[in-house]
This record gives C-alpha cells, sequence and structure tokens, in this order.
C-alpha cells in the first residue's frame, strides 16, 4: 500500500488546560512532543477532542502556534478550522495559515443543516480559498446530517486539495463506496477507534484518533498490521485495545481522555463547560478499563 501524506495513525489533540481551565501553552508543547515520540504519524489541532466548541478562535491561534514549535516539522500538524460559516471558516483558514500549519481539517457544518448542494459549495468555497490539503471531516452524530459519498466524492473530484476524509458516520457501505469511487491517492480515514480494522480491512487508509491521547504505541500496532495485511495480528491487536476505545465514550468525549491521561500521571487539566469532568465512579471504572487492557 501506498504512504499516505499524512500517515495512517493521526491523532486528533486534547486541549491542556490549567487549574483555572486557561490554556497550558507549556503543557500543550509537552503533550504534542509526548504524542511524536509515542509513534503518531500527524497532529490535529482543535478539533472536537481539543474541544473546539469552547476554544475560541484568538486561544485556537496560540495552541495552533505551540504545537507547530513543540514538533518541529517532525510529524504534520493539521488545524481545524471548520466552523457552520461559510465565511468565517474561510477568513479563519487565512488566519492560521502563515503559522506553518500543513494542512486543514473541516467538519460538515452543524445546526443549520445544508442540504447536499449546500455542503459541496461549503467546502468548494473553502478549497478555493487555499493552497493547503483539506481533510473532510463528516460526523453526523454531532452535525445531525450526513455528507454523502457522492458529495464527498464529488468534492474530491472537482477540488484538487481535498485530499481525505474522516468518516464518522459508521456506514460500511457509505465508507466503501467513496473508497470505491475516490483517486488512488484520497484518503479515507476512520473517526471512530473502534471502526478503524473494518474501514481499513474495505481499503481505507487508517485513523484520526482519540485513543491515540493515551496509547499512541498501541494504536500505531494496529493500523501498521492493517497496512501490511497481518489481519489476524491486528484483530488480535485490536480485540485487546477494544474495551478502552469504548471505554472512553462512555460519556462524552474529551472528559474520559483527559481523565485517563491524568490516571496516567500526565495531567492536561479538567474540561471546560459545559462539558464537566469525570465523576469519581467514571474514572474508578476507566482506571479499571486501563488496566485490564494493559495501558496501565
Amino acid at each position: 500500500m501506498r504512504e499516505p501524506r499524512f500517515g495512517r495513525l493521526v491523532t486528533a489533540m486534547i486541549t491542556p488546560f490549567d487549574e483555572k481551565r486557561e490554556l497550558d501553552l507549556v503543557r500543550t508543547g509537552e503533550f504534542a512532543d509526548r504524542l511524536v515520540t509515542g509513534g503518531t504519524d500527524s497532529i490535529i489541532v482543535c478539533g472536537t477532542t481539543g474541544e473546539s466548541p469552547t476554544v475560541f478562535y484568538p486561544q485556537k491561534i496560540e495552541v495552533i502556534k505551540a504545537v507547530v514549535e513543540a514538533v518541529d516539522g517532525r510529524v504534520p500538524v493539521i488545524a481545524n478550522v471548520g466552523d457552520n460559516c461559510t465565511a468565517d471558516t474561510v477568513d479563519f483558514a487565512r488566519d492560521v495559515e502563515p503559522l506553518g500549519v500543513d494542512g486543514f481539517m473541516c467538519v460538515v457544518p452543524y445546526y443549520n443543516k445544508p442540504p447536499q448542494e449546500g455542503l459541496y459549495q461549503h467546502f468548494k468555497t473553502i478549497a478555493e480559498s487555499t493552497e493547503l490539503p483539506i481533510i473532510l471531516y463528516n460526523i453526523p452524530s454531532r452535525c445531525v446530517i450526513n455528507m454523502t459519498a457522492e458529495t464527498t466524492l464529488r468534492l474530491a473530484r472537482d477540488c484538487e486539495n481535498i485530499v481525505a476524509v474522516k468518516e464518522a458516520s459508521g456506514d460500511i457501505e457509505q465508507v466503501k463506496a467513496i473508497i470505491a469511487g475516490a483517486l488512488e491517492d484520497f484518503d479515507v480515514y476512520s473517526g471512530d477507534d473502534s471502526f478503524t480494522y473494518e474501514l481499513m480491512q474495505a481499503g481505507g487508509t487508517g485513523v484520526i484518533s482519540t485513543i491515540s491521547n493515551v496509547a499512541p504505541a498501541r494504536m500505531k500496532e494496529i493500523v501498521v498490521a492493517c497496512a501490511e495485511g497481518r489481519w489476524n495480528d491486528a484483530k488480535e491487536l485490536n480485540d485487546k485495545l477494544l474495551p478502552l476505545m469504548n471505554g472512553l465514550f462512555e460519556t462524552t468525549n474529551p472528559i474520559l481522555v483527559k481523565e485517563a491521561l491524568k490516571l496516567d500521571g500526565f495531567p492536561v487539566g479538567g474540561v471546560r463547560l459545559p462539558l464537566i469532568d469525570a465523576t469519581p465512579e467514571q474514572s474508578a471504572q476507566l482506571e479499571a478499563t486501563m488496566r485490564e487492557v494493559g495501558v496501565l
């Protein structure tokens, strides 16, 4: 299999906060370095796992700067610039582009529920405003609407810098349709860790991962085994880690990801309202799961 431009394990990085829930930029740099040394192929900054709804545009700029500086060219840094307003997304992308990022991720517009033609025009407008590569992000559970395979393929065909999609629809038939219809150099990533094995069996690229904040080396083993066609090894590795993949989503992401890092001795602060920190019961269950899979 060819080597994708952003690799096979892309980490959707958390955003560290201090005890007052303000940005902790020193910890941000330390954590970015931890991900690189742990084996991630690329880092996405200020995505859902990075609490993008409550990290405002000026703060996103500071986080992106800190990650780019810490990574220092060792792996690509991809900035999530997506919003549900096309003009705001274009403006923010233009602000971020000079910071040294290697690409953008843009989510399907949420809340305003555009039709498929609206999605096409939205992403095409963004793509025409930049020369950087763009990853589309389809997540119906958060955005209410699903971007169809037809719309994804139309964008991939018409916009040469739309190079990948993060598919979190959970619909394997949709994923297969995208893989079958896309050009060879268009990458299809799983948006759910637990869906990665199935997606890569269908010919997908890898995963934009949540669990790799906690266990990057373990998730890297899975995607490498899949890429090499060692399906029995990959399934065994996947099954061993699956309880934690699912356990991190027992409540809203990234509540338990941050709790897991605290349990692992690398605290990155809590979450911002309206999210709330893990309860003692959730923490105890998470610790048990982490021990079960061998992360603790």
